[in-house]
This record gives structure tokens, sequence and C-alpha cells, in this order.
């Protein structure tokens, strides 16, 4: 019987060691194997308890103990490696399975598998998940709802598993679908069945839509940054350019003298009206749905604004249902970034234009233009160009995602998948163009002497010239645009700008003028006469610039 006891031993001895080396190769085992194996090690275990409760009946009865001790001592150590390897086999049984496959025989197709997968993209969410994940699961221990024990680990886990992902020590896989099932898989392999406890009380879809409100809200904060960043470069170079004259354009023909850093400041103005939209999203967007579950709510006795709080929420969604299914913030987002990425696109086509060769008013720093393959002479305004082509990119982002909510009923499908990968991309369109557009006016000189040339030309204070008559001879406006049309017709033939028409000439077309009228055909005296309020006088300017910076102290 020892000897039997001793044979059994060494051939269960021989086959676990055979075993051990088979799972070394799990990426070559397939899940028929799988099985197999772990059949095999539970018979194993019957079969060794079997040998050690004979090799412990001899002992008690047999003198010869060395012998049945060692026996016996071999059996338990056999024993606990078995037992290892079935955790390790079941481990690689339950590698692949899905969280629902317990419901769902077979696998997804492959082209199922590729399509359906998400993770790619929404691996971006990987801080918000994991943060969303550990307050959930300190409100579960808060509320008795799961032993804080197993809470305590969820949470060790979760803060090894940012680790890992920070360190790129992390495989990301499609078969799990999106950062959701990819944390939770591995949370499983950190910490165990204990994994298990942290969904209660919880669904992918409050999970997924608060992991991307989180994800929106610190994106439209780095967003705002830039942007104020954009609008402290515009005060900076207006600064310096109060008095410089420019020729202000309607239909890109010649209007009247303005102060180029008025031109600057409209597009302060246009960043300004985009920093309140998309400090109104965040507003708007200031509600947490964590709680709502898969759309009715839970039975749980969950604290919402536990969760709200602590996720920097002011306050829990009012609707389970609207909270699974509301994209509002992520369409809210797109339409301010594109509005932005309009006003930056209309910035870049006026740089294009001032910078032509038609034009030379402005011109850049060789580090944002480039040269010609052919031209041995060119330097273009690439940026630019990218600048003003991009938008096209931010107005198609908004357009999908309008596209795929007009018609999808309550509350969650599936549809909402591609909103992430929309709002993403929109974010990191808008982010480019927002540091192209600084480094254009960081890089940006004047070209003072052209521009105030070309602001004389165009008889840009013929208007000028009409308010001058309304105001010291009584005349109606009308009356007075007539006089002053004459006279712009009158230059015209003689191919003079109305700073060089005399006194005697002036006096044809209204007789009673005295030396006081030509002041007002001084271009830098136009610009400053424009007093009102948000006019282009270099007082007026200054006193805004001076307003603008009280913001940024």
């Amino acid at each position: 019987m020892k000897n039997q006891s001793a044979t059994k031993i060494t051939k269960t001895h021989l086959t676990t060691m055979t075993m051990e080396k088979c799972i070394q190769m799990e990426d070559q085992i397939s899940k028929e194997i799988i099985h197999i194996l772990l059949l095999n090690l539970k018979m194993m275990i019957t079969t060794v308890d079997l040998i050690l409760m004979r090799s412990s009946l001899q002992l008690e009865e047999s003198n010869e103990d060395s012998s049945q001790e060692k026996t016996q001592m071999n059996t338990l150590v056999i024993t606990a490696r078995i037992k290892t390897m079935i955790l390790k086999i079941t481990k690689l049984e339950n590698k692949n399975k899905t969280i629902w496959s317990k419901r769902l025989k077979g696998k997804n197709s492959k082209s199922f598998q590729r399509i359906g997968s998400s993770i790619n993209v929404d691996k971006r969410l990987y801080k918000e998940d994991i943060f969303a994940s550990i307050v959930h699961t300190q409100m579960l221990i808060k509320q008795k709802i799961i032993p804080s024990k197993e809470g305590k680990k969820i949470i060790v886990g979760l803060n090894k598993i940012k680790h890992l992902i920070e360190r790129k020590k992390f495989n990301f896989q499609e078969k799990f679908e999106d950062i959701h099932l990819n944390i939770e898989k591995k949370l499983f392999d950190i910490i165990g069945p204990s994994a298990g406890f942290m969904h209660t009380a919880r669904s992918r879809n409050d999970q997924v839509v608060t992991d991307f409100k989180l994800w929106v809200k610190k994106s439209s904060n780095d967003i705002l940054k830039d942007i104020t960043n954009l609008m402290k470069i515009i005060i900076k170079k207006a600064e310096k350019n109060t008095d410089t004259v420019m020729p202000g354009f309607t239909h890109l023909k010649n209007a009247q003298p303005i102060s180029f850093a008025h031109y600057l400041l409209a597009y302060y103005e246009m960043l300004n009206r985009d920093k309140k939209r998309f400090q109104n999203n965040l507003d708007l967007i200031d509600e947490s749905p964590l709680g709502s579950a898969a759309l009715s709510g839970t039975s749980y006795k969950i604290d919402r604004d536990y969760t709200s709080k602590k996720l920097g929420f002011k306050r829990p969604t009012n609707n389970s249902v609207d909270s699974v299914s509301d994209r509002d913030f992520a369409i809210d987002f797109l339409y301010a970034a594109a509005v932005c990425a309009m006003h930056l696109s209309r910035l870049a086509e006026d740089f294009i234009i001032l910078n032509s060769d038609a034009f030379k008013l402005i011109y850049f720093k060789d580090n944002v233009l480039t040269g010609s393959s052919i031209m041995p002479q060119k330097k273009n305004p690439d940026p630019a160009e990218l600048i003003r082509g991009r938008v096209g990119l931010n107005y198609g982002k908004l357009n999908s995602i309008l596209t795929i909510m007009k018609g999808l009923p309550m509350s969650y499908f599936k549809d909402l998948q591609d909103d992430k990968a929309l709002v993403f991309e929109g974010y990191d369109t808008l982010k480019d163009t927002l540091t192209m557009s600084f480094e254009l006016i960081d890089n940006l000189n004047i070209s003072k002497e052209r521009m105030y040339k070309m602001a004389n030309d165009g008889f840009t204070t013929a208007t000028d010239f009409a308010d001058y008559l309304v105001k010291e001879k009584n005349l109606s406006f009308r009356e007075a645009y007539g006089i002053s049309s004459a006279l712009v017709n009158f230059a015209e033939k003689k191919d003079k700008t109305l700073d060089k028409i005399s006194l005697e000439e002036l006096k044809k077309f209204y007789k009673n003028l005295d030396n006081s009228v030509l002041k007002i055909f001084d271009i830098k005296n136009s610009m400053n006469s424009k007093n009102s309020y948000g006019g282009t006088s270099s007082n007026n300017v200054k006193k805004m610039i001076k307003n603008y910076k009280k913001k940024y102290k």
C-alpha cells in the first residue's frame, strides 16, 4: 500500500509539472484545452485527497512513520500546487469572457467586435473612469451597501491600474470593448472576486456619461485657458498699436481709417464671447448622472449628493432617463468649439489677405512661415491657412453629433458610442488652432507706413467731410452726403487724395468754408474723432485696453 501511494504521488507530481508547463504557454492554449485542464486538475485534487487520507490512516497504524510522513508531506505540497494551478487556469478560462457571457452563447463576430469596440477611443477617459469608480465605491462603503473590506480592496486595485496606465504598462484589449470593461477585467485580475462588488448600484449607461461629463468639464477649462492666453497676446499687441492707423474695410474696399489696435480688439471681443459660451456650458453640465443606473435609478440606498460633491458637480441630475440619454453637453461643447474655430478662421483669413503681396500691411517672422518647393522667393503663411481650413473639421463634428441625436428614442442606444470620438477630435482640432493663432499673433509685425498710406487711399475721409457739413453748416446728412459724393468724383478725376484738395477747390462744392475744414481730411484726425463709446479713437482704445487688463491681474 505504501508503494502504491508513493507511486501515485510520483505520477501526480509528474502530471502536475506537465500541466504547469502548459499553463505557462497561456497564449497558445485554446478554450477547449483550458476546459480539459481544469477538469483534470479537479480530478487530481480528489485523487490526492484520497491518498492523503490513506497515508494518514497508515501513519496511525504503522510505526514506520518517516516514509509515511514523507508521502504525506509530498501530498500536501502537490495539493497546494494543484490548487494554485486551478486558480491560474480559472483566470485563463475567464480571461476572454465578457461580463455578459453567462447570458449570451457563442462569441460575437469579428466584424462586430471590431466595430463595437471603442477602447482605442475611450481609453482617453481612464482617469475619469477610475476617479468616478473610486468615488462610487467610497459611497457604497459609506452607505454599507458593500463590505468595507471589499471596497478598500477595490480602491487599492483601481489606483494600481491608474499607475499601470500612466506608466504605459496596461494592455488595452479590443475584446473587452471599452475603457470601463478593460479596467474592470484588470481589477478582477489584481484583486480577484472582490472586484465584483464595484458595479453594485451602477450601470455602464450612467458610468459612461459621468466619465464623459467629467472629461468635457476638464477639457472646457483647458480650452478656456487657451482662449484667455490668446486674448492676452491680442491685448499685448494692441497696446503697442493704439496710434497705428490702418484702412478699415467694408466689402474689402477702403472704408474709414481705424486704429490697428481697435481692429485686433474686435477679435478680443469675439474670443470673449467664446469664453462665455464655454463658461455657460460648464454651468449647464454641472450635474452628476452617477446613480441613474441603466435608466430607472436603483433600489439601493445610494447617496447621489455625496457622489456629486466628491466628483466636483454642483448637484445630481433630476431624471434618470434623461441622465443616461442626454448628450446636450457634448453638442454644446462642439457648438462652442465650432463658433470659436470660425472666429479664428476669420482672423486667419484677415492675416492671409493683409500679408498678401497685394496688401503687404503685415508680415510674420520666419518661424511661422514655410517656403516653396520650386519658387525660392516664397514665404507662405501656412499656419494661417491651416487655421482657416480646420474650421471645417469642427463644423463636421458638430453636424455629425446632431445627426446622431436627431432621431434617437429614449434612453441609451449604441449610437451614442461615437459621441466621444467626435468630441475628442473637436477638442484636439480647436486646441491646435488656438495654439497656432497664438503663435501667429506673437510673431506678427506691422508695416505702419504702408498702413498709413493705404488708409489715405480710397477717399476714406469722405464721411468726415459730410459730418463736418452737418455739424458746422447745419445741413441735413443727406444733403451733406451729396456734396461729399461730388467732391469724391472730382478728386477721382484729378487722381488726388482728399487731403490734397485745396480750400479753393473745396469751395466749388460748398462756398461757406474756411481753413478749419482742412484738418478733417487728415486720416489720424479722422480716426481720433470717433470718440463714441466703442469707437476707434486712440483714447477710447487705450481705455478699453486698460479695462481688459484689469481682468487678468
